[in-house]
């Protein structure tokens, strides 16, 4: 529901509009130093600080309340609570009733029975990947030496740079990220149910907007032959590679030794300021709707550091179920007492 994980396990509360949004995470070895500037550094990445990304520029100043002792990580749950402070629900009343098109609103309300906070999408809105991104420095911490990196591959077909969102009019575009992780040692995952793909996608589809995934490949694979797809061995000095990476550095639902990489397709953003169709739930008529306030032209960007963050949370919680631990990373920032 709202955990993730088996041994490095993440919560995730709050709502958009609610007092504030953030993660319990469990399972985090101890002694593991802890730079706050970092952290919020991390936060950062995600904040809308430009014209392309929402009015609402929240500080997601973010406060560890528990978890972290003398500078290190103390075994205790980590506790981090980011508050909303630029909080406007002026504008969500009237689609209390009436759900925006390609929000969660419709379902949200017959799920619950109308009993769920609505207020700037309340428990599904990406305002709650903040506490996602948190959870993911600490998830960096024990993946030291696996870079986690991710950047954007396209916005509305073309090249980011290429792209003016000024010119949308109030309309909004969808776009690609990729991500890489380098460094990964053979055999992380699990058989069948807890594969290194399947375990990934559970959680990058926690991220509101997310609606594909494609490793190495992808679809293309589809369209080539066995000849073409198959990542032919060899040697590389004394370790074993592949001659290409198809296969996105998992075999088996196991991590191969081979770059692990994947895309991740974010839908346009759904609130756009141009007329749309709904309807009355409690009259069943149909009206237009025009749905006004603050939000991106393409949530792509901010998602970034969050692909980063549940990527290096899923890949920690894996590491520490193969049976390592934070100082079999070499360089690790950890110290034993």
């Amino acid at each position: 529901m709202n955990t993730l994980g088996t041994l490095f396990r993440v919560t995730s509360f709050g709502e958009s509009h609610g007092y504030g949004v953030g993660c319990v995470i469990d399972g985090c070895p101890p002694g593991i130093l802890v730079n706050l500037h970092d952290l919020q550094k991390e936060m950062d990445r995600r904040r809308a600080t430009s014209s392309r990304h929402t009015p609402r520029q929240e500080p997601d100043r973010v406060d560890v309340l528990s978890g972290v002792f003398e500078g290190k990580t103390s075994g205790a749950p980590i506790v981090c609570l980011i508050q909303n402070v630029m909080v406007d629900s002026s504008t969500y009343d009237e689609f209390r009733y009436v759900p925006r098109p390609s929000h969660a609103d419709f379902p949200r309300h017959i799920k619950y029975h109308g009993y769920a906070d609505y207020r700037g999408g309340g428990r599904f809105s990406g305002r709650i990947t903040a506490g996602f991104v948190a959870a993911g420095y600490f998830a960096r911490k024990v993946l030291k030496d696996i870079p986690v990196r991710a950047s954007i591959a396209e916005i509305g077909g073309l090249p980011p740079e290429k792209m003016d969102l000024s010119e949308l009019q109030g309309d909004s575009l969808g776009g690609i990220i990729k991500c890489t992780v380098h460094n990964l040692p053979v055999g992380l995952g699990e058989p069948i149910f807890d594969t290194v793909e399947g375990e990934l996608a559970k959680a990058l589809f926690a991220i509101p907007g997310v609606k594909g995934i494609e490793f190495g490949t992808g679809f293309e694979l589809a369209r080539m032959k066995g000849s073409e797809a198959n990542d032919q061995f060899c040697m590389e000095g004394e370790k074993i590679h592949t001659l290409t990476n198809h296969s996105g550095g998992i075999l088996g639902g196991m991590t191969s030794g081979m770059i692990l990489t994947f895309r991740v397709a974010v839908k346009p953003t759904p609130s756009i300021s141009l007329p749309q169709k709904s309807v009355d739930l409690r009259t069943l008529e149909e009206k237009s709707i025009t749905i006004e306030g603050r939000h991106d032209p393409c949530i792509a960007f901010r998602a970034v550091p969050v692909v980063e963050a549940v990527t290096a949370i899923v890949l920690a919680d894996l590491w520490l179920r193969k049976g390592g631990d934070v100082g079999d990373f070499a360089g690790t920032e950890r110290e034993d007492r």
